[in-house]
């Protein structure tokens, strides 16, 4: 999980962010300076900053300044100060928002949640890692369960998974599964693919990995598995 650096003099507001935050999954660090902060994330980076303004040593503000030199991780600011002003000087000098106080912790928390979406990319795992294909058992295995497959649904998916992202017609699906495409069974595919969709949806309900693009064919793609 995403980990929270918070830069904070308060206790009782720190600790009140640390509730919030490890509440939605997070892990977090506190800390209490601004020159700490700095060193903390030169040594071991943290995936995110909340940044009081007021700090007993540099500002946030001066803290943001010099964090800005070697790092672009998010950075959200906390502040008594609800002036238009300070609000634009936090966000030109790199904050990605800013927050007064008093606020909801669970406002935060899902602010930082809102924030790391949009910077953090979603990485697909490696179709290695997502399908496990064993030619000699003619077994498949998906997020490491085994599929209950047919020959002909092992056949069409092992050709999907051999070239990713490639958009195969149905007539190349029929040849990779033995069958003339003159024999008139183009449409059959349709229905190997449907049964062959519901066994993945048995294993991750959410997850679509073979796509349709209508009037061409299917594809296996591994950032939607």
């Amino acid at each position: 999980m995403p980990h929270i650096l918070i830069v904070e003099d308060e206790a009782a507001i720190a600790d009140t962010l640390i509730f919030a935050l490890q509440g939605e999954g997070f892990t977090t660090t506190w800390l209490t300076l601004g020159q700490a902060a700095l060193e903390h994330q030169r040594q071991t980076p943290a995936d995110m900053l909340i940044l009081d303004i007021g700090l007993p040593d540099i500002s946030g503000f001066e803290t943001c300044k010099q964090l800005r030199r070697f790092s672009e991780v998010p950075v959200m600011f906390l502040s008594a100060r609800d002036g238009e002003i300070d609000r634009v000087v936090g966000l030109e000098i790199g904050a990605d928002d800013y927050v007064v106080k008093p606020f909801s912790p669970r406002e935060v928390a899902a602010r930082v949640k809102a924030i790391l979406k949009r910077v953090m990319p979603v990485v697909a795992p490696p179709s290695s890692e997502l399908f496990q294909v064993d030619h000699e058992r003619v077994q498949i295995h998906y997020r490491g369960l085994p599929l209950n497959l047919t020959r002909h649904e092992f056949r069409l998916l092992n050709c999907l998974l051999e070239q990713p992202e490639r958009v195969f017609s149905r007539e190349q699906l029929l040849d990779a599964v033995g069958v003339a495409a003159d024999a008139g069974y183009e449409r059959n595919i349709d229905s190997h693919i449907k049964s062959l969709r519901s066994k993945l949806r048995s294993v991750a309900a959410d997850a679509e990995p073979i796509q349709t693009h209508r009037g061409l064919g299917y594809s296996y793609s591994p950032s939607h598995a």
